[in-house]
């Protein structure tokens, strides 16, 4: 049964059953976006630049919402989902390339003195992706947590890149959680939800560990703005 759940055939149809119940839920969703306005520009906005979008991992179905408002004003944006490259990457990817959304194979975990698996291929890769002008969305506390603890691979590739931060959330009502480590969100179908995105938070090209607070602060703040719908 393991070997049955990890073949190719089925990741493919789990992906496109839960990529057609997301597309479902999130579409009969009535949302309210609330952004300042200079994220606006950055994220919704024809002319808008490369930028980071960080997010707690517990969001992530929630997450094509954004997607799709950003996309109404923006309709050439590219955008980058940085994975595990575990099962679970495996079956994000399945998901979202329905979406025309790419994706990069890494981490946001840094463990000092081990060197991630692919970090550098993944790195480099986000970096193209920022330079041309695209969307970057990462779950600094993923894949395995703890919950909402942040890692530090989104203030360094912020540093690397000069490209601004934003914390964004979103959240459904009615909106399960599963009892996950995440306490993931489940969206249900003709709810009513909300997406808040915060001010660009900058980082310095030296010193990054500096702004780690600033960002999980941020990281809080609009997700308890968003769980306020």
């Amino acid at each position: 049964m393991k070997r049955l759940l990890r073949s190719a055939p089925v990741r493919h149809g789990g992906g496109r059953l839960i990529g057609w119940y997301l597309r479902v839920a999130l579409r009969t969703t009535r949302w309210t976006v609330e952004a300042p306005d200079e994220a606006r520009r950055c994220l919704f906005a024809p002319d808008g630049g490369g930028a980071i979008v960080a997010f707690w991992h517990e969001f992530l179905p929630l997450s094509p919402a954004l997607l799709w408002h950003a996309r109404r004003t923006r309709p050439s944006m590219a955008m980058t989902v940085l994975i595990s490259r575990g099962r679970d990457g495996r079956l994000i990817t399945d998901i979202v390339r329905r979406w025309q959304v790419g994706t990069v194979a890494g981490s946001s975990e840094h463990k000092p003195g081990v060197k991630a698996k692919g970090g550098a291929a993944a790195l480099r890769g986000l970096l193209g992706r920022l330079r041309d002008g695209g969307l970057v969305t990462i779950t600094p506390d993923g894949p395995r947590g703890p919950r909402r603890r942040l890692q530090p691979g989104v203030a360094r590739l912020a540093a690397l890149s000069q490209a601004p931060v934003f914390a964004a959330a979103a959240c459904c009502r009615p909106g399960p959680r599963l009892g996950s480590w995440d306490r993931m969100r489940l969206p249900v179908p003709f709810g009513r939800g909300r997406i808040v995105c915060s001010g660009p938070l900058l980082v310095e090209a030296r010193g990054w560990e500096a702004a780690l607070p600033a960002i999980a602060a941020a990281l809080d703040a609009v997700a308890a703005r968003a769980e306020a719908t």
